[in-house]
This record gives C-alpha cells, structure tokens and sequence, in this order.
C-alpha cells in the first residue's frame, strides 16, 4: 500500500460535483493540486504550472475568485484545472463535464486529453454523454447494472442493440465527419 502522499502524486481526481463549500480562491484551489509535489523551494515551480493549468482551460479571469462564489459549471473547470496541475499518472474523472455548456465541454475534454497523452497519462473517465465519451475515448465500456456489457472501440460498443440493452431505449447511432453521434428515438421494446 502506498502512502497517501504518494498516491496523490499518481492519482489526480475530478468529483462529479465540487460543491460550494471552500471559500478559496480559484488560484488556491488549483495549487491544492500542488500539494502532494511541495518540498522546500518549490513555489515558484508549483505556481507555475498551477497558472498554466488556469490558462489552459481559460480561467485567468477567475483566478483572484472565490470558489463559493462560481457556478457549477466554473467550479468543475476549476477543479479539471485543480487535476491537471496534480500531474498525475492516472486521472479520475467523474462526470468531468457535468454543469457545463458545449463549447466547455469540448474545450475540457479536449485539453485533458493532450495533457494525459503529452504526459503518458492514462484517463478513466465516467460520462453518460455518449457522443462525447466516444469523441474523446480510445476505449469505451458500457456497463450495466454494476458489469461491463461490452467494451472496445466506440463502433463496437455503441450500437443500437447495446444501447437497447443497457439503457432500454432505441437509438441512431453514427458519426459525420467523423464525429460520433447518439441520437435516442424512443422506448425500446
């Protein structure tokens, strides 16, 4: 078993939900990601990559913020920013796009994907955006009442009779231009 500080050093974190209950500053809340790398003389390296983590999901303007004071959806790019200057080798994201609009939506996964991949960073993520999960995914896996239904490439795993099983709906299932897209139609049977 490691230790906790350790594990920190490997496993960053996104919570589906950050809650409003830290009074922090954003700039604050990022650098807690720091927290498991600081050593003697590294603040200055900490609030480095703490302000690169803000500016790269376009956060500058938020920075001298208080968290409580965000709205859902700022707070879960606060806390993508928080995991991204973590560093971690292994990156949790639990609803990692829950409470934002589109283009932060894209913008997030986006960003944490170069970031895992520039790192050699591998990303579990947990969506129930379809579309979005088989965008950014290498691998998916569709799980059903606690098991893996099926898991592979998003061809594979996206079909309209595993949606049918999985989620008990009809569904078009396809991509345009490459992208994929998940359209649900109605009940299934």
């Amino acid at each position: 078993m490691l230790p906790a500080r350790e594990l920190a050093r490997l496993v960053s974190w996104v919570p589906q939900q950050a809650g409003s209950a830290m009074a922090l500053r954003v700039l604050d809340m990022v650098l807690l990601g720091r927290a498991p790398h600081r050593r003697r003389g590294s603040a200055g390296h900490d609030m480095r990559i703490a302000l690169a983590a803000i500016e790269r999901l376009a956060l500058q303007t938020l920075a001298l913020r208080p968290f409580d004071q965000l709205s859902g959806g700022e707070r879960q790019r606060v806390m993508l920013a928080r995991a991204i200057a973590q560093e971690g080798k292994l990156m949790l994201l639990d609803e990692p796009t829950s409470d934002l609009d589109l283009r932060h939506q894209i913008e997030a996964m986006q960003a944490v994907r170069e970031i895992a991949r520039s790192r050699g960073a591998a990303m579990l993520v947990a969506i129930h955006d379809l579309a979005l999960a088989a965008r950014f995914a290498d691998r998916l896996a569709l799980l059903a009442g606690g098991r893996i239904h099926a898991d592979g490439p998003w061809q594979q795993v996206l079909t309209p009779a595993n949606i049918r099983a999985v989620y008990g709906v009809d569904a078009i299932v396809g991509s345009d231009g490459g992208i994929p897209y998940v359209i649900p139609v109605g009940a299934g049977a």
